[in-house]
């Protein structure tokens, strides 16, 4: 299964993601001018190495208009300068924070222009963000979708975070074309290279304060908070918002699981660096591998113990789970409560039988609760082909793999034949062999 790992140890951003994937590439240059091609307006996207604790990467630069908006011109683009001691750390890795708009839409949104949008800010709004993206920008549909999904993530935490419909959310937060390049950069290049499963880390998210448009907030910001809801995440030391709203929206809308990296064949390892250099290494990490090493899958052991069924009840319950999809089934004689001889009954199957295989162990047996642990199997390749002997036609299990190569007869073939010519199995066997 193609799987696409991130390491979010120093958190999340747009451009470090968009960096960390633009990595994976054969050909990162190559896949740069896609990304300018996607004609997002008034936006040249460039790259360049970075080092940080001297690890080399990639960062991305947005430039909107010819000038990239960085952490400065945000942090103080509305702001007194009196504070500025206090908090030039908070935005070390996309920088949306700082826009208060008019809400002005001067435009009337004519198809037949080229483009021309010196008034760019004045995008903010829900139906602004859907115009650029569906009406201005060459994306494929389905990357418009996730574009448009991902910021309909950040409206529902920023109409959360301040108290108002998701319809008057006007995104001097996130709104800037330098926010919709980020996104739509992410998107673009997680549908390029289109993993079967997308899996990050616990998000680090940092800690201290943020200045933003309405004053100082805690890190997480609410909005960033809000977004990142069932999703494992930690603070510590750094005092710094390591994880935007942007960052948080993309990984909620993309990964289909967080926890620690699974068993992984890699094949590709980006680095997207974050602006501001701390102890350690301010990047996002990606690794790109296959989770499904030939031969090895994971499958789940359920198990219960029994002391009240009989040898009978037992032969039959194993039976039918058999029946019902069991990879394997199998007894083992165990000393239970009360000086009691039991029975331990345990079933190994994939997790699509799971529901029924515990359903048929309480309809069968007489025990009052399962187990489930998780177990990593691995296999020789098994194949069956039928060979011709002096006896007759005999079915052969061939088992390779992992150096090693097993030829076995059927047994149910060599006891037919065994009846058949009054022999031994053993005998039969030989014969064969």
């Amino acid at each position: 299964m193609k799987t696409l790992y991130l390491d979010c140890g120093m958190g999340a951003a747009g451009d470090m993601l968009s960096a960390a994937l633009l990595e994976l590439f054969d050909d990162p240059a190559a896949v740069l001018q896609e990304l300018n091609a996607l004609d997002i307006p008034h936006v040249q996207i460039e790259k360049e190495s970075a080092v940080k604790c001297g690890i080399t990467g990639t960062h991305i630069h947005v430039l909107v208009d010819g000038q990239e908006e960085d952490e400065h011109m945000h942090e103080h683009h509305h702001h007194d300068h009196e504070h500025e001691h206090e908090h030039h750390h908070d935005h070390d890795h996309e920088h949306e924070h700082h826009h208060d708009h008019d809400h002005e839409h001067e435009h009337h949104h004519d198809h037949d222009h080229d483009h021309d949008h010196g008034h760019h800010h004045h995008h903010s709004g829900m139906h602004d963000i859907e115009h650029i993206v569906t009406g201005h920008m060459d994306l494929p549909e389905n990357v418009q979708k996730d574009v448009l999904a991902v910021y309909g993530l950040i409206a529902e935490a920023e109409s959360h975070a301040h108290g108002m419909p998701v319809s008057e959310i006007h995104f001097h937060e996130v709104g800037t074309m330098d926010a919709v390049a980020d996104v739509s950069m992410v998107c673009y290049l997680l549908n390029k290279l289109h993993p079967d499963q997308i899996i990050a880390s616990p998000v680090h998210v940092g800690a201290g304060t943020v200045r933003c448009a309405h004053g100082i907030l805690p890190v997480p910001a609410p909005a960033t908070a809000y977004i990142l809801k069932d999703v494992p995440i930690y603070g510590g030391a750094i005092q710094s918002e390591l994880c935007t709203p942007t960052g948080a929206a993309l990984l909620k809308h993309f990964v289909t699981r967080f926890g620690a990296m699974p068993m992984m064949q890699v094949q590709k390892i980006g680095y997207g660096m974050g602006h501001k250099d701390f102890e350690r290494a301010n990047c996002v990490r990606a690794f790109l591998g296959e989770t499904e090493v030939k031969g090895q899958d994971e499958v789940l052991e359920l198990s219960c113990n029994v002391d009240d069924m009989t040898a009978e009840e037992i032969g039959f319950a194993m039976d039918r789970l058999f029946d019902g999809g069991a990879l394997d089934v199998f007894t083992q004689p165990i000393g239970m409560k009360k000086s009691r001889p039991g029975t331990l009954i345990s079933v190994l199957c994939h997790a699509e039988q799971k529901d029924a295989l515990v359903r048929l162990l309480f309809q069968h047996t007489t025990t009052i609760g399962v187990r489930e642990a998780k177990l990593e199997r691995y296999t020789l390749e098994r194949t069956q082909e039928t060979v011709a002997t002096p006896y007759g036609d005999v079915r052969v299990k061939r088992s390779t793999g992992y150096g090693t190569e097993r030829v076995k007869p059927e047994y149910d073939d060599l006891a037919r034949i065994a009846k058949e010519q009054g022999l031994s199995v053993r005998e039969v066997r030989k014969a064969i062999d």
